[in-house]
């Protein structure tokens, strides 16, 4: 398969995210970086995750700063469903296959393919979720129904989120409402 780009324009403050996905020798690897205006504070973050070939999550790391502060975070999940947070074990999210960066539309593409729903399909996605600043990795649940062939009604209730997910033919969110826009129509 050939690798994926996107670009995204935030619509709820200024910002902007690119990212790449291409398969490896053992999977996936999407890597990006976004910028945004946090709580008033010029942001960056460089990102990467790595996932097996079922497309189940195996390392993510986030390089950069949010306003004064210097971010640094490398996360791992083992083969028997075990998080950590810089080498630290985070309980309570053995049961999530995906990690989710709250800073970016990226990470999604991991659920979406791996979940692989067919039109009229819904199911429970719970994530480990790195939020907006990069402090905390929680548990995040979701809820992914499709809609259509490039359609998924997505909600996130500890978010008080909900929303209809326009994808990319590479299963990209395209529109994530209020969020995230694709900025350039020509990427895939």
């Amino acid at each position: 398969m050939a690798p994926s780009e996107i670009l995204w324009r935030r619509l709820d403050v200024p910002g902007h995210d690119a990212c790449r996905l291409e398969e490896t020798a053992v999977g996936w690897r999407l890597a990006g970086m976004t910028v945004f205006l946090h709580e008033s504070a010029p942001a960056q973050l460089a990102y990467e995750v790595v996932c097996d070939r079922a497309w189940r999550t195996l390392q993510g790391h986030v390089r950069g700063w949010v306003g004064a502060r210097a971010i640094d975070v490398s996360i791992s999940r083992s083969p028997a469903g075990a998080w950590s947070r810089d080498g630290a074990a985070v309980p309570g999210l053995e049961g999530c296959e995906d990690l989710d960066f709250g800073f970016t539309p990226a990470t999604n593409v991991f659920q979406l393919r791996r979940l692989a729903l067919a039109p009229g399909q819904a199911r429970d996605c719970p994530v480990a979720w790195l939020d907006d600043n990069a402090r905390t990795l929680t548990l995040l649940p979701q809820r992914y129904e499709r809609r259509s062939e490039l359609t998924y009604w997505y909600q996130s209730p500890t978010n008080d989120y909900a929303a209809l997910l326009e994808l990319t033919p590479a299963g990209f969110a395209r529109v994530y409402p209020g969020l995230w826009q694709q900025e350039d129509e020509g990427t895939s």
